[in-house]
This record gives C-alpha cells, structure tokens and sequence, in this order.
C-alpha cells in the first residue's frame, strides 16, 4: 500500500463531509441556493478524488510504480485547486467581493490535474506487467 495516499484520501474525505455539512447546515442563510449548488460541486469532486486517492494508495499494492506516485500530488492539486475555488467563489460574491476574471482560471486548472491524475494512474496499473 502507497499510505501518502491512503492518508490523504482518508483526511480529504473526512474534510468533504465536514465541508458538505456546513454547507448544508451553515450557508444556508448566507448564501443563494445556486451559490449552495456551487459549493456542493466542490465537495463532489472533493469526495470522488478523495476516493481515487485511497484506490490509487491500495492499487501501488499491487503495481508500485512511479505513475500512481505521481497521480497522488496530481489528485491532491486538483482538490485545491477545483474544489477549493468552487468552495472560495461562492463565499465571496456573498461578501460582494468581485473575482477577477484570471483568478478564475484556477478552477480549470484543477480539472486538467484531475485528468492529468487518472492518466497517471491509468498509465500506472497499464505499465505493470
């Protein structure tokens, strides 16, 4: 097993349920049912990458190899990144705070780690013989 990845799959899942629970218990009177939408993507793909990171931590059981390392800071990232902008985006046009349009491109960024992570993984499990 690869822990990095069991570990932090484990943390980042645990911190989507709490970031989905706040979401639906804490925002509900800050924000716009849309603005709610917003940041429940981001605890979708928080929950989804989370989860590939404990399958890629049980998988380097069987195929240990530099691609399925590399996935884990790839997954990781896109958390941040997509997540993380999908939960930050929401809570600052609350506050009226205006998003420049570059810093939006965060978000995009984090989808291409995210594929860039399960091409890493795929081409992990596909390279073992």
């Amino acid at each position: 097993m690869y822990k990095p990845a069991l570990i932090a799959g484990i943390t980042l899942a645990g911190l989507a349920v709490v970031l989905g629970a706040f979401a639906a218990h804490g925002l509900t009177k800050v924000l716009t049912p849309e603005k709610i939408d917003v940041f429940q993507k981001g605890v979708t793909y928080q929950f989804y990458h989370s989860f590939a990171l404990v399958l890629v931590g049980i998988v380097y059981a069987s195929f240990p190899n530099k691609q399925l390392e590399t996935a884990v800071p790839l997954f990781i990232g896109g958390i941040i990144c997509f997540s993380g902008s999908l939960y930050l985006y929401p809570l600052l046009e609350a506050k009226n705070i205006s998003i420049p349009t570059i810093a939006r491109l965060i978000t995009p960024v984090g989808g291409l780690l995210f594929i860039t992570g399960w091409v890493s993984f795929l081409l992990g499990v596909i390279k073992n013989n």
